[in-house]
């Protein structure tokens, strides 16, 4: 379909490259207030609805009248403002109203979505889902820490549609070619700057190039945050693209309430067991820095009584699954974490999120309580700020825009911690709900695109 049009950069359609200009040139300052307003189709609409979506958030509202149209993107947003149901719903609705008229082989997905970790290409895959409940869709992930051989058998026996992968995993089934990426007509990145943090971008570079040229695709590119190389990369990437820019001072000022105690290392777990038994804290993110720190507190807080668990790089990937399903669930009060969890985990009613030790850099610090006052809820982020540490305030609140309320903590909030013992915990009601595919029993192509080479 596209494939003579690969990668090379010579052979620019004429056509196709005007109509991406006029998909972003036709529509001029967008104000969508409801997704009703944007026509979308029936069985989109009604998993939208099924999901409770009423209103777009500001980076849906200002992306999809383009998106909708074909225009590529380079938005600036945090996880939590909506930015998944925008690129989510914009490839949908191009697959739902663009039908793939010729032979389609297994292994070739329409849409791709890059992401750097393996929690987040969980969650858009989850989303994915939810807004294909009735199109019949079938969305694979891959991720390391996951069986290659079950990921290579759904590549080679079924047809799939949307393909969400890290970089690293993806690049090791394009080596064996197992996937065939020629046929991508919405290429998704998502958080590119932390995947140019992490080091995957010369695989990122190789996965791009294995898509057809830009004139021939879509692509929308979405970054936490912007630097000389991420905006090299955007416009080396995208063809006329629309450009829309959510600040951090919009995303936590309003939703998320900020508050930083001025403690000594000694003091940090009374303050925390205080807060969280007090305070009747429901479903807390705390935050480490290391490693062994994670797993110290970890263990501290269980010695304490409380439903605590933690989520590292040292956990496997089935482990982080089944907490993260635990986490939802409410079966766990208080996740111990390392910045893996700053992005891309998505749980809905995180109460508070606890930074034990304050980050290295202002923009995890964004991530981090960006995991709660989500979407326009109410949330909260409690900082323990150690004399040390201190030091990186002003550079945190110079990139929020704000200034942090600091105070020392009270007497009772200091208060000695038991002798052992478990300390009965109330917990939220559970909430289990099964995601369905939905529509699996279209005839599957089993034919493989290695097998025509």
């Amino acid at each position: 379909m596209q494939q003579e049009s690969n990668n090379e950069a010579g052979s620019l359609d004429a056509a196709s490259v005007e109509e991406k200009a006029a998909a972003t040139e036709s529509v001029q300052e967008p104000m969508v207030t409801s997704f009703k307003e944007l026509d979308l189709h029936p069985q989109l609409s009604k998993a939208i609805k099924a999901m409770g979506f009423d209103a777009p958030t500001p980076i849906q509202a200002q992306t999809l009248p383009f998106t909708l149209k074909g225009a590529d993107i380079i938005g600036q947003a945090q996880t939590g403002t909506g930015k998944t149901a925008a690129f989510l719903i914009s490839a949908i609705q191009h697959m739902l109203t663009n039908t793939y008229e010729e032979e389609r082989f297994n292994g070739e997905p329409r849409l791709l979505v890059l992401a750097p970790t393996r929690e987040l290409v969980m969650q858009i895959a989850a989303d994915a889902e939810n807004l294909c409940k009735f199109t019949g869709f079938n969305i694979l992930t891959l991720i390391g820490g996951v069986d290659y051989d079950k990921q290579r058998d759904v590549l080679h026996n079924e047809l799939v549609d949307i393909l969400v992968a890290t970089p690293g995993r993806l690049i090791d089934f394009l080596r064996s070619r197992d996937v065939d990426l020629r046929e991508v007509e919405v290429l998704v990145l998502d958080e590119a700057d932390r995947m140019l943090d992490m080091g995957f971008i010369s695989d990122v570079r190789r996965i791009v190039h294995a898509t057809p040229h830009k004139p021939f695709r879509q692509t929308l590119f979405f970054s936490a945050t912007f630097t000389e190389d991420t905006n090299r990369l955007a416009q080396s990437w995208t063809l006329y693209p629309h450009e829309v820019r959510i600040e951090s001072e919009q995303l936590t000022a309003d939703t998320v309430e900020q508050i930083t105690y001025l403690v000594t290392d000694e003091e940090k777990l009374k303050l925390l067991y205080n807060l969280l038994v007090r305070e009747d804290w429901r479903k807390v993110i705390v935050f480490t820095n290391r490693r062994d720190e994670t797993r110290a507190l970890f263990e501290k807080l269980e010695e304490l009584g409380l439903p605590a668990a933690m989520m590292s790089g040292e956990i496997d990937q089935r482990k982080r699954i089944k907490t993260i399903e635990k986490f939802k669930n409410g079966e766990i009060q208080v996740l111990v974490a390392t910045d893996v969890a700053g992005r891309g985990l998505h749980v809905d009613d995180v109460s508070q999120v606890v930074n034990y030790a304050l980050p290295e850099t202002p923009d995890d610090y964004v991530h981090r309580i960006g995991r709660t006052g989500r979407a326009g809820q109410i949330g909260t982020s409690v900082n323990f700020a150690t004399e040390e540490e201190a030091f990186s305030i002003p550079d945190i609140e110079a990139h929020l825009g704000m200034k942090f309320r600091c105070e020392y903590p009270s007497e009772d909030l200091l208060a000695d911690l038991p002798e052992g013992g478990n300390v009965e915990r109330r917990r939220p009601p559970q909430n289990r709900s099964n995601n369905n595919r939905g529509g699996n029993n279209r005839r599957r192509n089993t034919r493989h695109p290695r097998n025509r080479r």
